[in-house]
Formats: C-alpha cells, structure tokens, sequence
C-alpha cells in the first residue's frame, strides 16, 4: 500500500462521456437478476415495524421494514492487528504480485483512492488535483476504530473530494447487524449531502483465521444481509460491498441475492475491467485494481462520469 509523501502521477480526467459510454456506465447500478437460496435466511420484516424507504444500486426506492434477524455462529478469534488491516490486505497475496493492470478509456472511469491508519495523516489538499474521490476505513468488528478518521473522512470533505467510509468485517466476531451499528456510531453513516459515499462493507479473506471465518455458505449470507438490512433500515440506501470473486465464490457459493441492492466495489488486480465478477452483477462500481502506486493507498477507479459520481453520493 502506498503511503503519503510520494510524487502524484497523472490529473484526473472529467472529460465529457460519449452518450453510448455514459449509458454503459449508467448500467452498472442496474445489474443481475437474483438468485434464489431457499436455505438462506434473510432478514424479515416485523409484523409492526416502520417502513423506510432506501436506494438501491438500480436506482429504485424500495421497502424496508425494520428487520428481524436470523443468528449466525460468533466465535471470536484472537485479534492482533486490526490497525494493519485494510481494503484488500488480504488480498495481494492472492494474485501473486501481478498488478499490472491499469483502467482503460473505453468508459468514462473516474480516480479515486481507499485509506486506512496505515497511511496516517494525508495533506488532501496535495492530492486533490488528482482523484474525484476517497474511502477511508473507520471501523473493524466492533472493537477497533481507525485513529486518522478524522483526517481521512474530513479531510476530503473540506478539500472539496467526494468521500466515504468502510467497515471492514469480521463475521465470526459478532452479528452481521452488531457490526451494521458499531460502524454506524463510528464514522459509517450516510446523508444526502452530494459529498457522502454510502458506506462501503469490506468482507474478504480472514486475516486471523480460516478464509471463510468457519461459516458455511448459507450463514455467511444471512450474516451479510444482516449487515445490508440494518444498513439500509438506519440509513435508507444500500452499502457497496468490496470483495474478490474467488472470495466471493468460496464463502457465499457464488450467491446472486445482492446485486439488485448493492453496488459492488470488486478488487482484481490482474484483469482488466474487474475480471469475471460475482453473480448477481452485470458491472462494478468501483474496481481497486491496484494495492499500490504513487497516490496514498490502494488504487481504485469509480465506473462512470462524475455525474454518476455526484448522484451516488447525493441519491445513493
């Protein structure tokens, strides 16, 4: 991952979008049909629960009640180092050191960067020239909050970068929704303002333990809809979910439920385009191609025109 200090490479392109390259990135939020699990437990509604209403990634209102939410297996690991973990730092190892794929221009693809305590204080106004937006993770579990929060979730804010938050999940630590409301408490929430990403839920490779956290593919798809539900429910739109397919495949089975809710930030960083993504979507969001480069942090493009950019953050 890269640290503050280094040189920037190239200013960001806004240019405007062809209308065939801005309706093609305008379908990443209106991607694949769901899959049905019958022996997947989904958060239901209480019989005398309020409605809200909450964003998708289509870009529909829908329902949600406040949920009920079906258990899933906590059997906390021993946490070591919470501060050294970060969107995909379990994940390089996995493509080998192959990290030489780079976002074309065949559609409008706009820079940004994810951040963690593991950069430290960044001088946003430095880099400002060269991204259109920035996630800064703030919580883990529900025991570790990331001390530069401040500075990498304000900071961007008042340099005038659209920004966002992220958890990063531990599943077998405690339920879905407990970690849902500890990253809300602490950073993780979302307004209407034109400057806030959703929040962004981060489940990859367990950095403490087995890779699946010791839960079968039918709970780690409930603890997961316990985290979107809840989410949703407090904050009425749907956080993205960053992931890996290979990830995605091993401890969900590939499960397709999603991607008419959530927008999907994949990391792939040895195919272009994302590589093959998870089922249930037809685009990403984002795409962290890179854990590193000369701009602080991993190295991520958003799919679309800085329009899009806005209404997410606006709209959800």
């Amino acid at each position: 991952m890269s640290k503050p200090g280094q040189s920037v490479p190239w200013p960001r392109r806004r240019g405007a979008a062809t209308a065939a390259a801005f309706a093609l990135a305008g379908g990443l939020l209106a991607t694949g049909a769901t899959t049905a699990h019958a022996s997947i437990s989904v958060p239901s509604a209480g019989s005398q629960s309020a409605v809200v209403w909450a964003m998708t990634a289509s870009g529909r209102f829908v329902p949600v009640a406040k949920p009920n939410f079906a258990a899933t297996p906590v059997h906390p690991e021993r946490i070591t180092h919470p501060g050294r973990d970060f969107m995909g730092s379990t994940v390089a190892a996995r493509f080998g050191g192959q990290q030489a794929i780079k976002p074309t221009s065949t559609v409008p693809q706009l820079p940004g960067i994810d951040v963690s305590a593991y950069q430290g204080n960044i001088n946003w106004g430095s880099i400002k020239p060269y991204i259109d937006f920035s996630y800064a993770k703030a919580t883990e579990g529900t025991y570790y909050t990331n001390p530069d929060f401040y500075n990498q979730y304000e900071g961007p804010y008042y340099a005038g970068i659209i920004r966002g938050a992220y958890h990063f999940a531990i599943p077998d630590n405690s339920s879905g929704q407990t970690q849902a409301d500890y990253f809300s408490a602490h950073g993780g929430g979302w307004s209407g303002d034109g400057k806030t990403l959703p929040g962004a839920l981060d489940i990859e490779y367990n950095p403490y333990g087995s890779e699946c956290y010791g839960l079968t593919h039918s709970q780690m798809v409930t603890w997961i809809w316990n985290f979107v539900k809840e989410y949703a429910y407090r904050w009425h739109v749907y956080p993205a979910i960053y992931t890996t397919t290979d990830w995605w495949t091993s401890c969900t089975g590939n499960y397709g439920g999603f991607g008419n809710y959530d927008p999907l930030w994949i990391a792939n960083y040895s195919a272009s385009h994302g590589g093959t993504l998870p089922n249930g979507w037809g685009f990403y969001t984002f795409w962290q191609y890179r854990d590193n480069g000369m701009l602080p942090g991993d190295q991520d493009v958003f799919n679309g025109a800085y329009s899009r950019l806005q209404t997410l953050a606006k709209n959800g």
